[in-house]
């Protein structure tokens, strides 16, 4: 392929559709993350671009949020 044409298949990690995070987190991470994961990140605030797409970075950094903000159980408590 010509270095000089864009390729239809790449990303952008800065606006990515949930099915296409969804898709690069799956591939990075080993893990199976489903697009429907990635929505009901959205709907409980990660934050979105106007046009609904996603940035990764800021996704990451808004998971990451997410998670330190969740209590945690101590050893050896269920």
């Amino acid at each position: 392929m010509d270095a000089d044409q864009p390729n239809s298949q790449q990303l952008n990690p800065a606006a990515l559709t949930p099915a296409d995070a969804a898709r690069l987190l799956t591939a990075a991470s080993g893990l199976f993350v489903a697009a429907d994961m990635v929505q009901a990140a959205i709907d409980a605030g990660a934050p979105v671009l106007a046009d609904g797409r996603l940035n990764l970075v800021e996704l990451m950094a808004w998971m990451e949020k997410d998670l330190a903000e969740k209590p945690r159980l101590a050893d050896g408590q269920v």
